[in-house]
């Protein structure tokens, strides 16, 4: 177990234009909304601005090319209306509250809303494979009156997404989550380009996302013929038992 009195540090060096939202992605189920933070990084050309260290909670250091990075960024620039964090470390249920509000203790002296972008492994038909909300009052007045984004039914949130939508009740920043269904496959790049959708039209962010669209495509691609070589072989075995 890991010690939960000490609250995780945000160490930080501030950006000079934060702009008005602080935009999330986490690791978790999926990596849609990981995928869509990052793409969002890419393709608006921000730059690190800072980094969050989480005390006592279990660490990774990614790297790329042999080059180390810290798991947990914010990315900025002047002309952008957003900061975006990456988290590639997965946060704990139980370390969750503290996260955030580590997270809330810098957000809410810069930027004016927290957004965080997620998928979901939840039951759906086809008819829902599209973005929901679950926002704060003021977050629905100000950026959801115009915009196609429904509300999420109904149920509960948990771990990170929760503990940073309830900075929304209990601080001065309003807040929301964006959450879509995702599936098992990793990453899941449909489920990221709803995501992104829905945050860049909110945002009036110019984001080209015919890149990740055609990524896409290939890894539907890849699992229907997947799927389909899979029924072929089963179909085999079947016939050849029939002659056992």
């Amino acid at each position: 177990m890991f010690g939960l009195r000490e609250r995780p540090t945000f160490d930080v060096t501030p950006p000079d234009f934060p702009g008005e939202a602080l935009v999330c992605g986490f690791s978790e189920y999926g990596l849609a909304g990981l995928t869509a933070a990052n793409y969002l990084v890419e393709r608006l050309d921000l730059e690190e601005a800072g980094h969050v260290t989480a005390a006592e909670l279990p660490t990774i250091t990614p790297f790329e090319d042999g080059v180390p990075r810290h798991h947990t960024r914010l990315f900025a620039s002047e002309d952008c209306p957003v900061t975006v964090l990456v988290g590639e470390l997965f946060v704990p249920p139980a370390a969750a509250v503290p996260f955030a509000d580590a997270i809330g203790d810098w957000a809410s002296g810069e930027v004016e809303e927290v957004v965080v972008l997620s998928g979901v492994p939840i039951a759906h038909g086809p008819e829902d494979h599209r973005a929901f909300h679950v926002a704060t009052e003021g977050f629905r007045e100000r950026r959801l009156a115009d915009a196609d984004v429904s509300p999420m039914g109904g149920g509960f949130l948990d771990g990170v997404n929760a503990a940073i939508t309830r900075l929304g009740l209990d601080t001065d920043l309003e807040s929301c989550v964006f959450v879509t269904p995702a599936h098992a496959r990793t990453p899941d790049a449909e489920a990221a380009l709803r995501l992104l959708d829905a945050v860049t039209s909110v945002y009036d962010l110019d984001v080209d996302t015919e890149p990740l669209e055609a990524y896409a495509d290939r890894v539907q691609r890849y699992y229907a013929e997947l799927a389909d070589r899979l029924e072929t072989r089963e179909e085999g075995a079947s016939d050849d038992r029939m002659y056992m």
